[in-house]
């Protein structure tokens, strides 16, 4: 009886241990955008914000984009959010799908740039939380949306 505890003990104490639990991709129509999409998530969530940096760890928005672009989709595209805004065609905010660059502008002068994924949600480098997933309905990029643009397709 001492060995079933002790194993169940064991099982639950190493079972807490994982430091990063795989999401599982959306449900509903294998959409291989958003697959594509979600791996890179994966593989950058938590990078620290750097403006100028390009590397894990240390990345900005337009090079957050131009890495997802360039390792998920084989797309080449420029490193700058101004030069990114004149890439592919506008789309309204109506119409987003998964992929489309998102745009916004947070100040007077500076623009920030992330990934549509669906349901108003968009991937970024976040120079306040690093990467993560935002939603471009929230109070704060509600007020900041720009526009958006789709090269893919």
């Amino acid at each position: 009886m001492k060995i079933i505890w002790l194993f169940l003990a064991t099982l639950l104490l190493f079972s807490g241990c994982s430091t990063k639990q795989k999401r599982p991709f959306p449900s509903g129509k294998k959409n291989k955008v958003l697959q594509k999409l979600y791996l890179e998530y994966e593989y950058w969530e938590g990078s620290s914000y750097k403006y100028g940096g390009t590397k894990e760890g240390a990345i900005d928005c337009s090079a957050f984009v131009q890495s997802i672009y360039k390792t998920a989709f084989g797309k080449i595209i420029p490193r700058t959010t101004w030069l990114q805004a004149k890439e592919g065609r506008y789309i309204a905010k109506k119409n987003l799908k998964a992929g489309d660059l998102v745009f916004f502008k947070t100040s007077k002068r500076d623009r920030h740039v992330g990934i549509y994924l669906k349901n108003g949600k968009f991937m970024h480098a976040s120079s306040s939380r690093g990467v993560t997933i935002s939603s471009i309905n929230s109070s704060y990029w509600r007020k900041k949306y720009w526009m958006a643009r789709r090269i893919l397709r």
